[in-house]
């Protein structure tokens, strides 16, 4: 049996619903199109981390990750700020932020730690 991956599954999970919230609700393009390019980022990084070059590349990767994750939360909250979107969608998303971010940090500490071991 696979073993499962929960962040890859999270990040999937934040990208696709962030594709599903912009093309169901009529929301400013420009936003639309950075929502949909940091939160597609984050999955998108994630899984290039599966496949590292280095531990210093996967560290990396997931950097950048949780970095384009807290732009897809600033993003959700302009939406919400801006009545684009109401309070139960911005919690979900913004609380399935707050869990992969959760999870990258704490790859991130894990990763140096082993980097620092040799």
């Amino acid at each position: 049996m696979a073993k499962r991956n929960l962040l890859s599954e999270y990040s999937e999970e934040l990208a696709v619903n962030i594709v599903k919230l912009c093309n169901e609700n009529k929301l400013d393009s420009n936003i639309v199109f950075q929502i949909k390019k940091s939160s597609s980022s984050v999955f998108a990084n994630i899984t290039e981390a599966q496949y590292p070059q280095s531990l210093a590349d996967m560290h990396s990767k997931f950097e950048i990750a949780r970095k384009e994750c807290a732009e897809t939360e600033s993003w959700l909250k302009l939406l919400f700020s801006t009545a684009a979107i109401n309070e139960d969608t911005f919690k979900k998303h913004r609380n399935l932020c707050g869990r992969i971010k959760r999870m990258l940090t704490s790859s991130c500490i894990t990763i140096e730690n082993k980097m620092k071991q040799g």
